[in-house]
């Protein structure tokens, strides 16, 4: 779904959840467009993707969210990456699992700058700076025309 459609769906106080995929672990963020601001909400740790989709029903059923913006890892010349086809896929099973706009955020920093903060597991905190970084792009309610 490209971002101006998944705009037009959404309200000002809308809830949006971003995913930064991995094939161990799924950093989840929480954020909204009203204070447009992220915050880390938790890692998913799997194994099974049954596990994996459980979990993810249960983030979504929690928090009802209006869009989902799923980090897509790319070269830094752009290109795509291994990883970038199979987060393509995890935003596009999302989208047609739940029926919720699915926006695909160009993830490339992301872990990097979340790996300054810590020596832990960062998933999580680099979903909130994925979804940080789509929220900075949305127009506000002064900004309608962009």
């Amino acid at each position: 779904m490209s971002q101006q459609s998944a705009l037009e769906r959404l309200s000002e106080d809308s809830i949006v959840i971003a995913f930064d995929y991995g094939l161990k672990r799924i950093g989840v963020a929480v954020g909204n467009l009203l204070t447009k601001s992220a915050r880390p909400l938790r890692i998913i740790h799997w194994k099974k993707n049954d596990q994996k989709w459980a979990e993810i029903t249960q983030v979504l059923s929690d928090w009802q969210p209006a869009a989902v913006v799923v980090g897509v890892p790319r070269h830094k010349d752009g290109k795509p990456n291994d990883m970038t086809p199979i987060c393509e896929r995890f935003a596009n099973q999302v989208e047609g699992r739940y029926g919720i706009p699915v926006v695909r955020e160009d993830e490339r920093y992301s872990s990097v700058e979340a790996e300054s903060y810590h020596d832990e597991p960062i998933d999580d905190e680099a979903a909130a700076i994925i979804l940080d970084q789509w929220l900075n792009k949305v127009p506000g309610e002064n900004n309608e025309n962009h």
